[in-house]
């Protein structure tokens, strides 16, 4: 029985992947060439999100920094998530709805991107820090799921919202994962050429 439960989840997994493919390969290429321009152009990628999210935040900033499959210098992207300084100070002072929005206010730059992720789309900091991005002429790429929820309804149309048609947090985070990976391997193959897998 748990091992039938078990199997269960995989295929779940998979069905939406498979369900998401057509959907989404359209906003993730939008939102590879929005990336390539803003760091060819000099400029960087301010990642934020929550729990599993800010995981998934701090890891494809590892990616792009350090690298992913292939070596090529590293590209500039930080994770809001990761200075406990910070975050206590501006949680303490301004409110927790405050922590990403205050460092996109001091660390981003008209051209830059703001990867926002949030499952339910509602989060309220990172509506803020997409807030935040719009007034310092950043553009935003938006990972949700859920119909993409309060998010949906903040972005410009400059902006790029890949939406995982799920309403269950741990699949959409599944295809959020694979949705970063999709993304630093056409952000390399735009940067440095298409590579054989043989």
């Amino acid at each position: 029985m748990l091992e039938q439960r078990i199997q269960q989840q995989f295929f779940e997994s998979a069905d939406l992947k498979y369900q998401a493919a057509d959907l989404l390969a359209r906003p993730i290429a939008d939102a590879v060439q929005s990336i390539v321009g803003c760091i060819t152009a000099g400029g960087k990628v301010l990642a934020c999100g929550n729990g599993g999210s800010a995981g998934d935040a701090q890891h494809f900033a590892a990616e792009l920094v350090g690298r992913f499959e292939r070596e090529r210098p590293g590209l500039a992207a930080i994770a809001l998530s990761t200075d406990t300084s910070v975050l206590t100070a501006v949680g303490n002072d301004y409110g927790f709805a405050r922590i990403f929005s205050k460092q996109v206010q001091a660390l981003g730059q008209p051209g830059d991107v703001l990867l926002a992720i949030s499952t339910s789309g509602n989060s309220a900091n990172v509506l803020e820090a997409i807030q935040a991005a719009h007034d310092k002429e950043m553009t935003v790429v938006a990972l949700t799921g859920r119909g993409g929820g309060k998010i949906k309804e903040l972005l410009a149309e400059t902006d790029v919202h890949i939406c995982v048609p799920h309403d269950r947090t741990a699949r959409i985070q599944e295809v959020h994962l694979l949705v970063l990976h999709c993304l630093c391997d056409a952000i390399d193959t735009q940067l440095l050429g298409e590579q054989d897998h043989a």
